[in-house]
């Protein structure tokens, strides 16, 4: 077929934009006469067909405003965009997600049943824990077995 083809086909593969995807210029022939995708998974494993790196633009700029905003700078009235309560269910959102990744972490490696999931579900979404480590201590004095490196991990999440 052409070699567009296999560039197509191999950026959709790499996931990356056709116009990152290289081809050996001695494996030319070869990208040429690929015509299914399992052709060009071939010359993607054998080197033939590659991505070039993604670029990581680091703005020095972007650095300097989170150590100001670290500190409190730019965060007055002029800055903000919505009502204090709006801004305030922002922290509510993050702490739930948080604490139901907890739970649906448990619940994956089987620390607790169904039932409990559940029941631990509706506490977390009535709002009786404020921390995930007020959570976590609840269900180990509620008895769910949770290891102690396992617990400063789910502390992470």
């Amino acid at each position: 077929m052409s070699i567009k083809l296999t560039r197509r086909i191999a950026a959709e593969l790499m996931k990356r934009g056709e116009s990152k995807v290289r081809i050996k210029p001695d494996k030319a022939d070869d990208a040429k006469k690929a015509i299914t995708r399992e052709d060009v998974r071939a010359l993607i494993a054998n080197g033939s067909v590659y991505a070039i790196k993604e670029k990581h633009n680091l703005s020095l700029y972007s650095k300097e405003l989170r150590v100001k905003r670290n500190k409190g700078r730019r965060r007055g009235p002029g800055r903000r965009k919505g009502s204090a309560k709006a801004r305030q269910s922002i922290d509510y959102v993050k702490k739930i997600r948080g604490q139901r990744r907890v739970l649906a972490a448990l619940k994956q490696e089987k620390s607790i049943d169904n039932e409990a999931f559940k029941r631990y579900y509706r506490l977390v979404k009535g709002g009786n824990f404020q921390t995930k480590g007020q959570l976590l201590s609840h269900l180990t004095t509620e008895g769910v077995k949770i290891d102690q490196q396992r617990l400063e991990k789910l502390r992470h999440m």
